[in-house]
């Protein structure tokens, strides 16, 4: 049943997927950790959760960056990049509406989608999603993590996973050995360890409210908190709706085969609104220190001629990281970014750039829902950007706690600056610099 493995090109890197079926409404799986488009089909229970998909739906399947057939890239890519790869393979086989089916560690990629790009999904359906990470600082978390990049794929450590995780599959020793070679064929150690520690690292607590499409959360009971967290959730996304279905293993996807079905039935009774009121967005502010000091000791031509190798350079850098200008005051620049780690690219790049041209620039960076009003951004988090370079010393790129939870994994360092009020805004936020190691 299963149509052959393309590419799709995304950065300059391959992404491996599939399409299967012919169903009137495209749905995209995004896979639960690792994944391998040929192995997952010798398997009998992937192939019947595959199938029975595909009689619903034109099934989308893929590997993630750096999983199963698909390239690494140089470095392991964050939330946003793997986010595009998405993208990518959604362009390469025609799909501009699709309904995500995101599963466990795929749900953040498929949450940060629907919200990026609510015009072109149809649906949200989560498995045993998570808002907030367990965090890395632990000593707890430092002893999984070390443990995992050792023992990763070892049949021991495996069947403890099942044990723990998915106690139908633990049962069998045909499913054990099967679930210790999926996980080998899905990805290497260090794949594995830098997806495990960006999992831990992710905060999604202010991306939720920004989904605006229609949100299915699908839990099974079992005894790891299943329907506490997927009622949180639910309750942090508009109109979502949680449900429960068959089993009671935390893992293991494929042993509900009642979830192609409450697809159906919610896919046919829910309309995404054909115009999104709303996006999540990432705001860039800059903003020149002391230029009327600069102004004057230039006279009037000298400063309109420094002024213009400005903007020159900040339209380079947007052009180079796809950031859009939206506004132009004086010596400052509102910009948009569809993901927060090129933001931040492109700031360094910019305050770089000033530094040359004998200028101090301060950038502040934060990532939330924009009202859009004749396709211009607008709204609380654009203050929030603004008030945010405005905190911001001389030379620095200052960001907000949501956007560094947003990029775990894209190698990028911070240091507190501690809680701040922002004016006009309700509440503290703690900010955060990106220091030198962070640069590019």
């Amino acid at each position: 049943m299963e149509e052959g493995i393309r590419y799709a090109r995304s950065a300059g890197v391959a992404i491996a997927y599939q399409v299967v079926g012919a169903g009137e409404a495209d749905l995209v799986y995004v896979p639960d950790y690792v994944s391998n488009l040929v192995y997952g089909w010798e398997q009998p229970y992937w192939r019947a959760f595959y199938e029975r998909l595909a009689r619903s739906f034109r099934l989308i399947l893929f590997d993630k960056r750096g999983t199963g057939l698909s390239d690494h890239g140089a470095h392991f890519a964050s939330l946003e990049t793997r986010m595009e790869d998405l993208r990518a393979v959604l362009d390469a086989v025609g799909s501009s509406s699709s309904v995500l089916l995101g599963s466990h560690e795929g749900c953040a990629m498929a949450t940060l989608y629907a919200a990026t790009y609510p015009e072109r999904t149809r649906a949200l359906v989560l498995f045993h999603p998570t808002a907030v990470g367990d965090g890395t600082d632990s000593r707890e978390a430092q002893r999984g993590l070390s443990e995992l990049r050792e023992h990763w794929g070892t049949q021991a450590w495996c069947d403890e996973m099942l044990r723990e995780g998915s106690p139908t599959l633990y049962a069998n020793e045909e499913d054990r050995r099967w679930f210790a070679n999926w996980l080998r064929v899905g990805a290497s150690p260090s794949v594995a360890y830098a997806l495990n520690r960006a999992y831990a690292e992710t905060d999604l607590i202010d991306v939720l409210p920004a989904v605006r499409a229609p949100t299915l959360v699908l839990y099974r009971r079992g005894s790891f908190g299943e329907e506490e967290a997927a009622l949180d959730i639910a309750g942090r996304i508009p109109a979502a709706r949680a449900m429960r279905v068959s089993g009671e293993d935390h893992f293991a996807i494929f042993l509900s085969l009642d979830i192609a079905e409450e697809i159906e039935r919610f896919v046919a009774g829910e309309q995404a609104p054909t115009v999104p009121e709303s996006v999540l967005t990432t705001v860039m502010f800059t903003d020149l220190v002391g230029s009327t000091e600069r102004a004057s000791s230039l006279g009037d031509h000298g400063w309109r001629d420094l002024l213009s190798e400005h903007h020159a350079l900040i339209r380079r850098e947007l052009a180079r990281f796809r950031g859009e200008e939206r506004d132009t005051a004086g010596d400052g620049f509102f910009a948009t970014f569809d993901g927060p780690a090129r933001a931040i690219r492109a700031g360094q790049a910019i305050v770089t750039g000033m530094e040359r041209l004998g200028l101090d620039l301060r950038v502040g960076i934060h990532v939330g829902e924009c009202e859009m009003h004749d396709g211009k951004p607008a709204g609380i988090a654009v203050s929030i950007g603004a008030r945010v370079a405005a905190a911001a010393q001389p030379g620095e790129v200052l960001v907000t706690g949501t956007v560094r939870d947003l990029v775990a994994g894209a190698g990028l360092d911070f240091e507190e600056r501690g809680e701040h009020e922002l004016k006009g805004v309700p509440g503290t936020w703690k900010l955060y610099a990106i220091t030198a190691n962070g640069s590019t």
